[in-house]
């Protein structure tokens, strides 16, 4: 095999694998192992959290809005309220506390995080 040969190979064995990674779905991560990103540093663990659930958030209000958008009925209405990134991580602890019976360590931060900015924001 030539060098050229072995190169175009590569070059077509990574894009091939970018773009098996983009198309895979993300996994979300569930109430256990958030909590267990917390106490895995006690030093970082509380900001971690908080980045994720930032992210989170952000990410439901856009799908939320792509839904809405291809017709789906609205569940979070902003109008004209802002999300600030401080409010993430009170908007997951409070409906994990007003919904304690309904949770389990196994289910998403993400469904938690969606069901708390629905409550929050009604439309």
């Amino acid at each position: 095999m030539t060098t050229s040969s072995t190169f175009f190979r590569l070059r077509a064995l990574s894009v091939l694998l970018m773009a098996s990674t983009l198309l895979l779905p993300a996994h979300a991560m569930t109430i256990r192992e958030l909590r267990a990103l917390q106490a895995s540093d006690a030093r970082h663990g509380e900001s971690f959290v908080l980045y994720y659930l930032v992210g989170v958030m952000e990410g439901v209000v856009e799908a939320h809005t792509q839904d809405v958008r291809q017709g789906a009925q609205a569940r979070i209405c902003l109008e004209g309220r802002r999300l600030e990134p401080r409010m993430a991580l009170g908007l997951y602890q409070g409906e994990l506390r007003r919904n304690s019976d309904v949770y389990e360590a196994d289910m998403s931060a993400q469904l938690v995080v969606a069901n708390a900015l629905a409550a929050a924001y009604p439309c």
